[in-house]
């Protein structure tokens, strides 16, 4: 296989969209001085790509094989986004979870590009960023009349 091959530029193409859409969620995350940035989001991408490609490539004939890939890099990224949910002793708010929520679902987008469905994880990137960008503001506006305070006084 030559370096400017047709297999070669597909699995640039492939393993280099993962990077790029994982390393976008990333920005946001790293924006918003989360513990996952960038680098963590876009090698997340790149790793659950790298091994849906590879599974797919090793295994062609054996559906069973890929499903089993695709297992284990869910499974796998699962114990990355554990890492950072985090409980704060004084208020005990859980932290964290949309966090670990972006590198799940930048796996997801990483194994897309790594199937050669770039588009789609394309497409579901810009859904991803769209909830991270404005999730807490639709949160604030959705909740703004439940947080009101309501006075009940007595007669009298």
């Amino acid at each position: 296989m030559s370096l400017f091959s047709p297999e070669t530029m597909d699995a640039a193409l492939r393993l280099g969209s993962a990077v790029a859409i994982g390393g976008l969620v990333g920005l946001d995350r790293g924006y918003r001085q989360k513990p996952a940035g960038f680098r963590t989001h876009a090698l997340v991408a790149l790793g659950a790509s790298l091994m849906t490609f590879t599974g797919l490539e090793l295994a062609p004939s054996d559906p069973g094989a890929s499903t089993r890939v695709l297992q284990g890099v869910i499974a796998g990224v699962g114990f990355l986004g554990g890492g950072v949910i985090l409980r704060d002793a004084q208020d005990q708010r859980v932290k964290g979870l949309t966090t670990a929520a972006s590198i799940w679902i930048v796996a997801g987008l990483g194994m897309a590009c790594g199937a050669g469905h770039w588009r789609t994880g394309l497409l579901a990137s810009g859904f991803t960023l769209v909830v991270l960008v404005l999730g807490r503001r639709i949160e604030q506006i959705l909740s703004a009349p439940l947080n009101g305070r309501i006075v009940v006084e007595e007669p009298g």
